[in-house]
């Protein structure tokens, strides 16, 4: 049985982290997988299949260390650490640190996936331009580059020229495992029936852009256009985003939840998935509530191509003003219509997806 390694930088709650998850959960009959972490303690670690093997680098999370002990991981991985050894694939699941320990590989199959806008991804300050000048090497060292979409290959490709093997896989989802889940109660989650309930699931970070969905939120609140905004997710800007919350004195509307490990009867319930970032990926929580079959709402990023098929999502401009605007129009026109099923075949588009992995990795 071939030996795969996957590698990622913890399994904390997120969108790259649940793919992984459910397609070496689905892989695991198939190949001999382990999944190896940079950081422990991971809450989706509980999810992983009893088949797959984890072993992490270091023995907590990213958030238990000070901040001289990030800096000396960092530079410890970069310039010391190698990767595990005695395997016949290594896919690096992740863009950053994992890409560039998987990198140093000499003799065995290496894959690079890439999940977001590679131009963006690490800011834009001095450290930011010597990661991306570093990790034009360190991609040219891999046998294949996958993207999840077509406009994160565009970005990359315009970044750093298109002289690797390249292809493009969209995100694998157990699509039934979610609809199962789906269906758990949440007798403590309180939505209001006579007003739009939106709800998002993302990392609290600059990426998100929630900082400007507060902002629209207040604004429309102002003119009388009453909504429920609830956020599921964790990250480092929790403490700054609640703290605009509640100078935003809409603390009523625009609820923080935390991470949940699941999110779906969460989403089920509300009216309406927004994920207003900056730039994305393919958007996996997007697929995901593709498949709940809920109204969907995004800004003008790569995750419009997880849209395409979909009749019941809308795309605004990617500004605050966009945002606003096209808010308002969806308050304002509150559902009257029933809910009507926009399915595909999920059992036949996964399969594909899965089938074209196990083509790659073997």
């Amino acid at each position: 049985m071939k030996k795969i390694i996957f590698g990622i930088t913890s399994l904390q709650i997120g969108g790259a982290e649940r793919v992984l998850i459910d397609l070496v959960n689905k892989l695991c009959d198939k190949f001999d997988i382990t999944i190896f972490t940079i950081y422990d303690n991971g809450k989706l670690k509980s999810q992983v299949n009893k088949k797959v093997k984890i072993i992490s680098m270091y023995d907590k999370s990213f958030d238990d260390y000070s901040r001289l002990k990030k800096i000396k991981i960092s530079l410890k991985l970069f310039f010391y650490d190698k990767p595990p050894i005695g395997y016949d694939t290594y896919v690096s699941f992740l863009e950053g640190p994992i890409t560039r320990l998987f990198s140093k590989e000499k003799k065995h199959k290496k894959i690079a996936w890439i999940h977001n806008d590679i131009s963006r991804v690490f800011g834009s300050g001095i450290k930011s331009k010597l990661k991306r000048n570093l990790d034009k090497r360190v991609y040219g060292k891999y046998n294949e580059i996958i993207f999840v979409s077509k406009e994160n290959q565009d970005d990359f490709n315009n970044l750093y020229g298109s002289n690797f093997n390249e292809d493009i896989i969209n995100n694998y989802i157990d699509y039934e495992r979610i609809i199962k889940k789906s269906e758990e109660k949440i007798p403590d989650f309180m939505v209001k029936k006579d007003i739009p309930v939106f709800i998002t699931a993302c990392r609290l970070t600059e990426q998100k852009a929630l900082d400007r969905f507060i902002r629209v939120h207040k604004r429309l609140e102002g003119e009388g256009l009453r909504s429920q905004v609830f956020v599921l997710g964790e990250g480092e800007l929790k403490e700054k985003l609640q703290n605009e919350i509640d100078e935003c004195k809409v603390n009523d509307s625009f609820i923080l939840l935390g991470a949940k490990t699941n999110p779906y009867p969460y989403i089920k319930q509300a009216d309406y998935f927004c994920l207003f970032s900056y730039y994305e990926g393919y958007g996996m929580a997007i697929e995901e509530a593709k498949i709940l079959n809920r109204r969907i709402l995004i800004t003008d990023t790569a995750a419009k191509e997880c849209i395409e098929d979909y009749n019941k999502a809308q795309v605004f401009e990617n500004s605050e003003d966009g945002i606003y605007e096209g808010l308002k129009q969806v308050i304002l026109k509150k559902k009257t219509e029933k809910d009507f099923s926009d399915q595909k075949n999920w059992q036949e588009y996964y399969e594909q997806i899965l089938e074209k992995v196990i083509s790659i990795i073997e």
